[in-house]
């Protein structure tokens, strides 16, 4: 795999994003994350939370894995690499979701693939605590492929969400790039000169994923700044994405849990002449019933539900486990994702300290748009 150069502070035990002394400016707790030395927070996660719901905010993702897939089988190398079917992407700059999954149908990883005209192939990001796993596999199949995997250290990558994203975004930057958020559909990315700018998140409000040169980044961190948006640390995220109903790597799904135990069967494609990793398991798994699903739950009383509790069930003796939980925000009361037997019913409860704590299950997301959706 070809690299640039990696515009990283590596003098200490954490790796560094260019954005790291803007984090220190802002009063920011630092934190380990995936080898990163990242910002949980800025003061309040309570009120960075809302700030994204009702306003806007900015978070540094720049620790993520930019990797552009080219060459002529670049499409077929995907298409063979992914649950999801790179081939529905029919527009340039369009975006999808999967799942990288091994033989045994587990995920490796999810990403978001780009469709990129620009680059004759495909944009690919990745979770950064993968990372080293995720270029192995992905170089380990490109050697049946005429493709070459070139990964992107030199970005920067800020993401804006919240219902005033889209406006002060388009004020912290030039004419050019404005014109390109502007007329962005939701769910693709597109080149502005040097920057790639997608209109997706990890939040459920809409918003950007900016991709821009790390020698840039602080000057628009600035520009955001000065167009209202504020710094958004890691813990915020986590408990916006949970409300949305997204899923977290290494907490919801891993290379154990097939996508339709980790609620990702919609990102299945299952067509008759297309083979790709796993699908064999898949299939198989279908055929034979499939045993657990991921659900969402609420806590109607008070109490915070937390990962790795277990659910018990009115109707039958099997268990489930919670694989994430949290505090909601904006709904005031706890949420959680959990892996539970598909047949074990929908009376349940969570056993927390020892006590059956009756909870409601429910269809995800939570939350969307700053509005409550679960039913």
């Amino acid at each position: 795999m070809r690299a640039k150069y990696n515009l990283l502070d590596v003098e200490h035990m954490g790796l560094r994003t260019a954005l790291y002394d803007a984090h220190l400016a802002a009063d920011a707790k630092i934190v380990d994350f995936g080898g990163w030395d990242m910002p949980i927070h800025y003061g309040s996660q309570l009120k960075e939370h809302n700030m994204v719901r009702e306003d806007a905010g900015m978070f540094d993702v720049s620790h993520m894995t930019v990797v552009d897939v080219t060459g002529a089988d670049a499409t077929a190398y995907l298409q063979y690499l992914l649950a999801n079917d790179v081939a529905k992407l029919k527009t340039d700059g369009k975006a999808l979701y999967s799942g990288m999954l091994n033989e045994k149908g587990g995920v490796i990883d999810d990403l978001i693939v780009y469709r990129a005209d620009f680059l004759k192939g495909f944009r690919v990001v990745v979770n950064c605590a993968t990372r080293e796993k995720d270029l192995a596999w992905m170089n380990k199949q490109a050697d049946k492929f005429d493709v070459t995997l070139t990964e992107q250290p030199d970005f920067a990558m800020i993401a804006v969400q919240g219902p005033q994203a889209i406006e002060k975004a388009k004020a912290a930057v030039s004419a050019e790039q404005a014109a390109v958020i502007e007329n962005l559909a939701v769910f693709q990315g597109l080149p502005a000169g040097e920057w790639f700018i997608g209109r997706t998140g990890y939040t459920g409000e809409d918003g950007l994923e900016l991709m821009v040169p790390a020698e840039e980044a602080m000057a628009f961190w600035s520009s955001l700044l000065k167009a209202g948006v504020q710094p958004i640390g890691l813990g915020a995220r986590d408990t916006l994405r949970l409300e949305a109903g997204m899923n977290l790597y290494g907490n919801d799904m891993d290379e154990t849990i097939t996508p339709w135990q980790a609620g990702m069967g919609w990102t299945i494609a299952l067509s008759d002449d297309r083979d790709f990793i796993g699908k064999d398991a898949l299939v198989k798994e279908k055929e034979a019933g499939i045993e657990y699903k991921l659900v969402g739950l609420v806590l109607e009383t008070r109490g915070v539900m937390r990962s790795h509790q277990k659910v018990i069930f009115t109707a039958s003796d099997k268990r489930g486990e919670i694989t994430s939980g949290t505090f909601s925000p904006t709904l005031q009361q706890s949420i959680a994702m959990a892996r539970v037997p598909a047949d074990a019913g929908n009376e349940c409860a969570v056993d927390m300290r020892g006590k059956a704590v009756p909870v409601r299950m429910v269809t995800m997301p939570f939350v969307r748009n700053g509005k409550k959706v679960y039913k």
